[in-house]
C-alpha cells in the first residue's frame, strides 16, 4: 500500500476507537519502556484488566520506579512491578531474560514498546552499534527470541494464546533498503555498526528502523512452528511525545505545528498499542504477522511486500540471527528448536 501525506492527515483525523478490554487474570505482561510516553499509557490500560503479574521495564529506576507509583495510585493494580532494562545494553536485555525465566513465569503479552529517535548526530552503544538500531531492534529481536520458549510454553500449559507485539510506525512507509546494502554479505554491520556504518542522518535512519520492525514481526511469524502464538507490529499514530526531543531548529518549528494540528494524545496512542495485545478475538489468524493502524490491519508498504521487500526481509532475518547468535550463543538452540523455514 502507498502511503500519501493526504492518506497520513486522514488517518490522524480519524476518530481513534475505544481502548479495547480483555480478562487479564492470572496472566503476565511485559510492556518495555514504560516509564513514560506510549508505554506508561499503554501500561495503565494493561493494569485495569486485572493482569496476574504486569512488568514494567524501564532504563532507569529514579523514574520506574516513579511511574510504578502513580499507575498503582491510578488504578489500583497491586500486581504491577518495576524490572531494570536498558536496550542500548545487550547485556542488560540477557540479564533481564535470564532472570525472568530463572522464575518460572508464564507470558501472556510482551509489547515491545521502548524505542529512540536517533539524534542528529550518530551515536554508538557501548556494544558498537548505531543507538537507534540497537534499541529499536537488534535488542527488541534479542529480547523476544531470549522470551520465545516462554511464550510458546505458556501456550501449551495453559491453552492460550500468547501474544508479541512490536511497536512500529507509519514512517515504515517511506523505507526501503537499498539492494546493495542487502546483497553484501554483512547487512546489519553494514547499516548500522560503528566499523562500517557512513552517512545518514537521524531523520534518515529512524523509518528504516521502524521499517525493520515490521520486518521482524513478519519473518518471526512465518517461521514459527507452533502456531499458538501472534506476532505482530502496530503503529500508534503520531502522537504528542517527548520521543522527537532531540528535534531543534527548523524541524522542531515543524514538529510543533504538527502537534498542534495533527497529533493525538499519548493515550490515544497507546489504544492502538492494547489492541494489537488483547483485540481482533475473533479473526486471530488475520494478526499473524499483521501491521495494525488504527485497530485495523492494514496492509504494509509497497516495498514490503513486494519480491524485493521479501527478499530483503528473508536476507535481514538470516542476518539478525546470525548477529544475535554473537551476542548470546543460545540463540542458535531457540531457532533451531522453535522456528522452521518459512512456507
Amino acid at each position: 500500500m502507498k502511503f500519501t501525506f493526504s492518506k497520513f492527515i486522514k488517518d490522524q483525523r480519524t476518530k481513534v476507537p475505544p481502548v479495547a478490554t480483555s480478562d487479564l487474570t492470572g496472566r503476565t505482561v511485559i510492556v518495555t519502556g514504560a516509564n513514560s510516553g506510549l508505554g506508561f499509557e499503554a501500561a495503565k490500560h494493561v493494569a485495569r484488566m486485572h493482569p496476574g503479574k504486569l512488568i514494567l521495564a524501564c532504563r532507569s529506576r529514579e523514574k520506574g520506579e516513579k511511574a510504578l507509583a502513580e499507575l498503582k495510585m491510578e488504578t489500583g493494580c497491586d500486581t504491577a512491578e518495576l524490572r531494570l532494562l536498558d536496550l542500548a545494553d545487550f547485556a542488560s536485555v540477557k540479564s533481564f531474560a535470564i532472570q525472568f525465566e530463572k522464575e518460572k513465569n508464564r507470558l501472556d503479552i510482551l509489547l515491545e514498546n521502548a524505542g529512540v529517535f536517533p539524534p542528529p548526530k550518530t551515536e554508538f552503544t557501548k556494544d558498537g552499534w548505531e543507538q537507534s538500531v540497537q534499541v529499536n531492534d537488534l535488542s527488541p529481536s534479542l529480547l523476544a527470541l531470549l522470551l520465545l520458549p516462554i511464550l510458546l510454553d505458556t501456550a501449551d500449559k495453559y491453552g492460550t494464546i500468547p501474544r508479541l507485539v512490536v511497536v512500529t510506525s507509519e514512517l515504515h512507509y517511506w523505507a526501503k533498503f537499498d539492494k546493495k546494502l542487502i546483497d553484501s554479505p554483512q547487512p546489519f554491520r553494514l547499516l548500522a555498526h560503528k566499523d562500517y556504518l557512513r552517512g545518514k542522518t537521524g531523520s534518515q535512519r529512524y523509518p528504516e528502523t521502524k521499517l525493520l520492525n515490521v520486518l521482524f514481526a513478519r519473518a518471526l511469524s512465518d517461521r514459527l512452528r507452533q502456531k499458538s502464538l501472534i506476532v505482530n507490529s502496530v503503529s500508534p499514530g503520531f502522537c504528542i511525545s517527548e520521543f522527537r526531543r532531540t528535534f531543534s531548529g527548523f524541524q522542531s518549528v515543524v514538529n510543533w505545528l504538527m502537534e498542534k494540528t495533527l497529533a493525538r494524545s499519548t493515550e490515544e496512542g497507546s489504544r492502538q498499542l492494547v489492541w494489537a495485545a488483547v483485540g481482533g478475538a475473533d479473526k486471530l489468524d488475520d494478526l499473524r504477522g499483521a501491521y495494525i493502524s488504527l485497530a485495523t490491519v492494514e496492509e504494509s508498504s509497497d516495498y514490503v511486500i513486494s519480491q524485493e521487500g521479501r527478499q530483503a526481509q528473508t536476507k535481514l532475518w538470516e542476518a539478525l540471527v546470525e548477529e544475535l547468535i554473537k551476542i548470546e550463543p543460545k540463540i542458535r538452540e531457540i531457532v533451531q528448536n522453535y522456528l522452521s523455514a518459512p512456507l
